[in-house]
């Protein structure tokens, strides 16, 4: 490594000088090679254009034959001096307009002779806008290739830095078979980072998979979520996860989801009500991951069973008063759905 311009934290526009390399032998041979086809697509690109200009006087003539002879002499068309001047001119503009190809390519190809030679420059340079970090190099470092078994050599991949540009965090989750035909793009999402498990961030969908990977006769669906503000303290590859609310209510009676028991397709809850137990049939709304909402059947102040105690002396749980009355902020696939 010759040299290193740039450090942890410098912000550098694309194009920028990151770093220069010193080549070896065979690195400078591949470098002039590649300068080589840059400089003779250029060439093309301007042989090309010369080669438009020829044609486009020679379909300017062919036009002003055909107008001053022809079409001023008023022949007819079927007269073979018409004819043949009308079809020179015809010619000559076919010709004008293909060469309009001709330069696109000889533009296509000089754009990947460009590239060709830049990935053998001595001098890396900044791809995007952004801010510098991870810098893995130093000057003096040795960049080394290793051979393929064709005998030929290539340059080993090797992180030089990292650049960080201005778009918010994008966090990658997995979604379900079952969940996926719930998500659409735009709904709101929380998301926790194993690193940082004393923080929540909000963000929104902005991609949902619908084709989805198979593995071990799983099949999953990618989501990406961007969070709505940028964030330092987040880097690559952290661990996270998501709930993303597909619906939320507020003002709603709420009871522990475990509470609930379904007998013949009816929902019951069982309540205790002067010192004894009863079932009480309910109609149960949107459910979350803990909790889901009561429709009818049950008041507020009601005090729902959610255990009992066994004849071998297990434990018992019973719900105070006050399951509901305050914001529904339910879970599961009808709330904040957990990725």
């Amino acid at each position: 490594m010759k040299a290193v311009y740039v450090k942890d934290g410098d912000k550098v526009a694309a194009g920028a000088k990151i770093a220069e390399i010193a080549l070896d032998k065979e690195g400078q041979q591949k470098n002039a090679s590649n300068w080589s086809s840059y400089l003779s697509a250029k060439n093309s690109v301007d042989s090309a254009y010369t080669n438009l200009y020829t044609l486009q006087s020679a379909m300017f003539a062919a036009n002003q034959k055909f107008i001053n002879d022809a079409v001023a002499r008023d022949l007819s068309a079927d007269d073979p001096t018409y004819i043949e001047q009308n079809a020179d001119w015809l010619a000559a503009e076919a010709k004008y307009k293909n060469q309009q190809a001709v330069i696109d390519q000889a533009k296509a190809a000089l754009n990947s002779a460009w590239l060709s030679y830049q990935s053998t420059s001595p001098v890396i340079t900044a791809p995007i806008s952004g801010v510098v970090s991870n810098v893995g190099i130093v000057p003096g470092m040795v960049l080394t290739h290793e051979a393929t078994s064709t005998n030929q050599t290539t340059s080993s991949s090797q992180r030089v830095a990292v650049i960080q540009n201005e778009v918010n965090p994008i966090i990658s989750v997995n979604i379900t078979e079952i969940d996926v035909p719930k998500v659409k793009i735009d709904q709101k999402a929380t998301v926790m980072l194993d690193s940082l498990a004393d923080k929540i961030f909000s963000g929104r969908v902005v991609t949902v998979d619908r084709i989805g990977t198979t593995s071990n006769n799983v099949t999953s669906y990618q989501s990406l979520i961007q969070l709505d503000t940028p964030l330092s303290e987040i880097f690559p590859n952290m661990a996270a996860s998501a709930n993303i609310i597909i619906e939320t209510k507020a003002d709603v009676l709420v009871i522990p989801s475990v509470a609930i028991q379904f007998r013949a397709g009816q929902a019951f809850v069982r309540v205790l009500r002067d010192g004894r137990e009863q079932a009480i049939p309910v109609e149960i709304g949107l459910t979350g991951d803990t909790q889901t909402e009561i429709v009818s059947g049950l008041s507020e102040g009601d005090e729902v069973i959610i255990g009992t105690i066994n004849q071998q002396g297990g434990s018992s749980a019973f719900g105070g008063g006050g399951f509901g009355g305050g914001a529904f902020r339910p879970g599961g696939f009808a709330g904040e759905q957990q990725r």
